[in-house]
């Protein structure tokens, strides 16, 4: 997998009037993810995660600093670094099995390795018996689970992840997180993808996370890099996870005083 470091990012978004001053969405952000880790941004609504994950994806371009995977300076988007998002942006006339075939054909995977590829992960994400249905037939949680299947199937590097379950409803949000800590831990470190999760949940944060980067409010700079020892699957009602959320709230809290 791959190694994401982002050195002194900065984002300025100028104003559509000159008469107004531009907005500083990210200033000298700093930090690395390590090979196979998942690492969480969280931070306050407008602090600029989105914009972070935006250009660790390619889709938009730091004012300041790098962005380097594996060395590489990220200057256009990939396969290699594949995206969920929180709408998850499935093409509605295809079925579920076309979706999550759309990045393989890109890729010209042959037909019958797609075929095989297309059922591990329809399986991994519990979706079997859905191949044929549209998205309009599918609950928001099963949506969301064709999206991770698509990003899955393409074997990208880096997976990227902005706020995917914030769509949910309460129910739906809290299973989906149940399964992304069950797919992390039934898989070792060393087979896990390298992934970026944007969140302004704590407990998502702790549930899922080896590392969690809290940004300040805008402009949004590194307030605390956190390493998550925790083992999996991880139990909110473990004292160590009680005592993290603790630790996280206060540092978030900090930021609306």
């Amino acid at each position: 997998m791959s190694t994401v470091s982002v050195n002194a990012v900065g984002k300025m978004y100028p104003s559509y009037k000159t008469s107004d001053p531009s907005t500083i969405a990210l200033d000298n952000v700093s930090f690395e993810v390590k090979n196979h880790e998942f690492c969480s941004i969280l931070g306050h609504s407008g602090c600029g995660k989105t914009s972070l994950l935006n250009i660790v994806a390619g889709f938009e371009a730091a004012t300041s600093g790098e962005i380097l995977v594996d060395g590489q300076q990220v200057d256009k988007p990939t396969w290699k670094r594949a995206m969920i998002f929180q709408d998850y942006a499935l093409f509605p006339w295809l079925t579920v099995e076309k979706n999550i075939a759309f990045g393989l054909e890109m890729k010209k995977i042959s037909p019958e390795e797609r075929k095989i590829i297309i059922e591990s992960n329809i399986q991994l994400v519990g979706l079997m018996g859905f191949e044929k249905s549209y998205p309009h037939q599918l609950s928001g949680g099963m949506k969301q689970r064709v999206s991770i299947a698509r990003a899955l199937a393409v074997d990208p590097n880096v997976l990227l992840m902005d706020e995917p379950f914030a769509a949910l409803d309460a129910q739906n949000r809290t299973l989906m997180q149940q399964e992304m800590g069950r797919l992390l831990a039934a898989s070792g470190p060393s087979q896990r993808r390298t992934m970026m999760l944007v969140t302004h949940s704590i407990e998502e944060s702790i549930l899922l996370s080896d590392r969690i980067i809290v940004l300040t409010t805008r402009p949004g700079r590194v307030k605390a890099n956190i390493e998550v020892a925790l083992p999996r699957p991880r139990d909110e009602d473990d004292p160590q996870f009680r005592e993290l959320k603790i630790r996280l709230r206060g540092l978030l809290h900090e930021e609306l005083q």
